[in-house]
């Protein structure tokens, strides 16, 4: 199923995905992005980042 590129921006505009992600992984703020623990393993140095 395709969507129609306004409707997916509109969500974006609505729903940041660093929101979406930060219900599920401890994010933190560097800068313009947001940087947590990969959910994918495990590990001690944050290396999982979102824009």
């Amino acid at each position: 199923m395709r969507f129609p590129p306004s409707f997916l921006d509109e969500i974006r505009q609505r729903l940041p995905v660093s929101e979406v992600v930060g219900k599920r992984v401890k994010l933190k703020k560097q800068g313009r992005e947001w940087r947590g623990l990969s959910p994918f393993n495990a590990e001690k140095t944050p290396s999982f980042y979102v824009n």
